[in-house]
């Protein structure tokens, strides 16, 4: 098994983080090139409902390390599913939580972190989660004693949950033999981590990273690096592939994986498919594994899912 940052405490929530089972696409993968396997990381299935779980839960641990005690606020900026994660371990261990948030979060994401207790300081719509990240570090700057500013974007134990988990996890899964991985690129940890625990098993691995093909985009949680603030802890060594996706194609793509797998699935889950099944076309043989970050119950106020297949 792989080991889980929090085995003495696994009968609380943060337990649960992790071990989330990889998928076969049966009915999709019917239709892709006969000797290409596509398999989803289901991430959603974490008790918070992404991928951001393991992050947080690493942040935390880390910090906890540190010396962080719950006399201080945990504090960071996010888009949404970071928040959610961090906003539920701490209310189960006992933490204060405030988040930086872009003024346009969705009703969907404000009701489940105020639910969870967290205090929600509302940033310029306009300045996406790049402005969220200034606020956060400003108000830790300004408030040292205060609060405890984790800073996804830049922290170290954001990618080594994906090294020591995430990454062992897909490998174990595939018995060893994924080709590529597949994964899209928001704070970047869980590319650069799974990437770089699968490279030291096995050289040969491709790692392919997907973006949005513009800087304006309704790809949840996913950045276009050119034009964004990129993250302290991005690799860009790593990649051996980088391929866009449109907003309309993610959001296609996950109307497919709910009507025609039965997964309720985010746009960045549907961005990750439209990259693989295009590599599909390319590659001709493989064992192709996609990271799903999220469930898709969060963009149900989107109007593309009224839209027909």
């Amino acid at each position: 098994m792989v080991p889980h940052p929090n085995e003495a405490k696994a009968s609380n929530v943060a337990g649960l983080v992790g071990r989330t089972p990889l998928l076969r696409l049966d009915r999709i993968w019917k239709d892709v090139i006969p000797g290409v396997e596509l398999y989803a990381k289901a991430e959603w299935d974490n008790p918070g409902g992404s991928v951001k779980d393991r992050a947080a839960l690493y942040m935390l641990r880390d910090a906890e390390r540190r010396g962080l005690t719950p006399a201080r606020t945990l504090l960071d900026a996010t888009s949404g599913n970071t928040g959610i994660a961090l906003a539920m371990l701490g209310a189960a261990e006992g933490y204060r939580v405030a988040l930086c948030v872009p003024g346009n979060l969705s009703v969907e994401r404000r009701r489940i972190l105020k639910a969870f207790g967290a205090e929600l300081l509302f940033t310029p719509s306009t300045e996406g989660t790049d402005g969220a990240q200034r606020v956060a570090r400003s108000l830790a700057e300004s408030a040292p004693d205060r609060y405890w500013y984790f800073d996804q974007y830049n922290n170290e134990a954001n990618w080594r949950a994906h090294f020591e988990t995430t990454g062992p996890e897909i490998y174990e899964q595939t018995n060893g033999r994924i080709t590529h991985l597949v994964a899209c690129l928001g704070t970047t940890g869980t590319f650069v981590g799974v990437g770089r625990y699968l490279r030291s098993k096995s050289r040969g691995v491709q790692l392919v990273a997907v973006q949005p093909d513009s800087p304006f985009h309704g790809i949840e949680g996913v950045k276009h690096l050119e034009t964004a603030k990129v993250p302290g802890i991005w690799d860009p060594s790593l990649p051996d592939l980088t391929m866009t996706v449109s907003t309309e194609d993610a959001q296609a793509a996950a109307r497919r994986l709910a009507r025609e797998e039965g997964y309720l699935v985010g746009t960045s889950s549907g961005a990750a498919l439209d990259a693989a099944l295009r590599l599909a076309e390319r590659i001709r043989e493989g064992v192709v594994v996609m990271v799903f970050p999220d469930a898709g119950d969060k963009y149900l106020g989107d109007r593309y899912w009224e839209e027909a297949a």
